[in-house]
């Protein structure tokens, strides 16, 4: 893996069916979701598209994950092991990961810890999510309202979220501001995926400036 996002396939050994084994794990809970299998054609996609690639050896065919469903696996970082015969996926699960309607395919637990580490990527989730609506509409969703109307529209909503946060600070209601800054948040990820910006180049952005003070 000499650049970052890109690692050497020649590195990775499939097996004699051509498929290398794929743990997927969240990078929100660092819970394992679900165990897949993938061939050089998916592995391909799901570094080229940052959507996860399986193939199916029931089918014989590739699949994205959530291509029916709905619960996409926005890939943020993928490696392989020492032997190179095995990869790590860690994804931004949306929805949920098993067909049971369960988040994760290993919930049947044997030994239980009560253990709990987590590391939050709610913007990350959040913004997958809106970028998600944009993609598949559903019928009712305020997302997709925002996004039929355009972009004067949800410039409009930044705009009034803006006032209503100043007013909240002016107001010194600790409360009325958490709610108003969380809506402008949201109407700001809506105006980002609208106009194809992702949270990365913000974070990139951010990371410059620091480097400057």
């Amino acid at each position: 893996m000499k650049k970052e996002g890109i690692i050497d396939l020649s590195e990775i050994k499939f097996d004699e069916n051509g498929l290398v084994p794929v743990v997927v794990q969240s990078i929100e809970t660092n819970d394992v979701l679900m165990l897949a299998y993938m061939n050089k054609e998916a592995l391909d996609l799901t570094i080229q598209e940052g959507v996860a690639t399986y193939y199916s050896r029931s089918r014989k065919s590739l699949w994205k994950k959530g291509e029916t469903s709905g619960h996409y696996q926005y890939v943020k970082s993928l490696s392989y092991d020492c032997d190179g015969d095995s990869i790590l996926l860690k994804v931004i699960q949306v929805g949920v990961a098993c067909h049971t309607n369960k988040m994760s395919c290993f919930f049947n637990e044997v030994i239980s810890s009560d253990l709990e580490i987590k590391k939050s990527y709610l913007l990350e989730e959040l913004y997958a999510t809106i970028a998600e609506r944009k993609k598949n509409p559903i019928e009712g969703s305020y997302t997709n309202y925002l996004f039929n109307k355009g972009l004067d529209k949800i410039l409009k909503k930044v705009g009034e979220e803006t006032a209503e946060v100043i007013i909240a600070s002016k107001n010194k209601s600790s409360s009325e501001m958490i709610y108003e800054i969380s809506d402008l948040v949201y109407h700001t990820l809506v105006l980002m995926v609208n106009e194809g910006i992702e949270l990365k180049s913000i974070e990139e952005e951010l990371k410059g400036r620091q480097n400057k003070k």
